[in-house]
């Protein structure tokens, strides 16, 4: 692939609805986005080929190329072990084409831990970043915030946290449009001394780093308030709200529409309310976003929900593309310099 076009690598495998979903997504990315990018298509190559021809597209496509990748990581098969015996699987694949220099981002909406491994082992961390960190963007009251981490990281240091600030921070500027993100650290109370050790210490760290705007300690009640744009949190505590927070939004769905089935004058009442329940579901719907990147490792990644269709793959594959253009690693590297050389951290 010759031209200057942005090339991702795009993990066919990936999800609990692979390789239908993810061939949607990359048909509708074809035609949403034009010639903007071009694809590697990393997974079993006959059985692409065939979903291609399928869907009317030409496997000789001249946007298009398939990379053999005849193993597959299961959703739930441990990461480690899985990236190790599988080398040739389509995630593993996918990373090394961007090691190689054949593509400049991967999109997977596969097992994350394998997703997180594949892109640590493969490309390694970004000058002075200390481990990765997944920025997911959640809905709230007043705007979308930023959860960081929400799963790469689960044992983090001070200095750990210290860097998920400034890629939170970063990532709320750069692609939320953000001037001055608020910045929170998550705790069991508001007080200074409140929160374990390692929420302390943090503390301590974060309310000194330059440039960015930190306002303390929040609870989780301050999540959806508005209250900060970016929440730092190591990934096992950010893991457990993501999931909750999901869960939450799915149970107050079906308990909505159980309750308004009940009597005639509510369902009334819910056909009257439909284009508002419409919207809530567009601003509460992780396909829109397109999924969450890995930040902090050298290279650009953007996992996908494992339950994506074609439109949230198809969004994934954009969100690569903007943090490419957006050059946002080189920007990380430069904040977590300036936070290195004030003797903080």
């Amino acid at each position: 692939m010759s031209d200057s076009r942005v090339v991702i690598a795009v993990d066919m495998m990936g999800g609990d609805h692979a390789p239908s979903a993810v061939l949607d997504g990359v048909a509708e990315a074809l035609s949403a986005f034009g010639d903007a990018y071009r694809y590697l298509l990393v997974g079993p190559q006959e059985r692409v080929a065939r979903g291609l021809e399928e869907r009317g597209i030409s496997p000789s496509h001249p946007q298009l190329e398939l990379v053999d990748a005849p193993q597959t990581v299961g959703m739930d098969e441990h990461p480690v072990k899985a990236i190790r015996e599988k080398p040739r699987s389509s995630i593993v694949v996918a990373m090394d084409m961007v090691k190689a220099g054949r593509a400049g981002g991967v999109f997977s909406a596969g097992n994350t831990g394998a997703a997180v491994g594949a892109a640590f082992l493969k490309w390694r961390m970004l000058e002075g970043v200390s481990r990765p960190g997944i920025a997911t963007v959640m809905p709230g009251e007043k705007g979308p915030w930023v959860l960081m981490d929400s799963g790469a990281t689960v044992d983090c240091s001070p200095l750990m946290l210290a860097h998920f600030a400034v890629m939170g921070d970063l990532y709320a500027r750069q692609v939320l449009g953000l001037s001055s993100p608020r910045v929170g650290l998550l705790s069991n109370g508001t007080e200074e001394g409140k929160g374990n050790r390692q929420v302390q210490e943090a503390f301590a760290v974060l309310r000194q780093i330059p440039g960015i705007r930190f306002l303390g300690n929040i609870e989780g009640h301050d999540l959806f308030r508005g209250t900060v744009d970016v929440v730092v949190c190591d990934g096992f505590v950010g893991n457990i709200v993501l999931k909750t927070c999901e869960q939450l939004s799915k149970s107050l769905s079906g308990m909505i529409r159980e309750s308004v089935m009940r009597r005639t004058l509510w369902k009334f009442g819910g056909l009257l309310c439909k284009g508002a329940f419409r919207e809530i579901k567009r601003r509460t719907d992780a396909s829109e976003v397109g999924g969450a990147p890995l930040l902090g490792v050298k290279g650009s990644c953007v996992i996908g929900h494992g339950n994506f269709q074609g439109h949230g793959v198809a969004n994934g594959i954009r969100a690569v593309g903007e943090l490419l253009r957006l050059q946002l690693n080189e920007r990380i590297v430069e904040a977590v310099h300036q936070v290195a050389a004030s003797s903080l951290c």
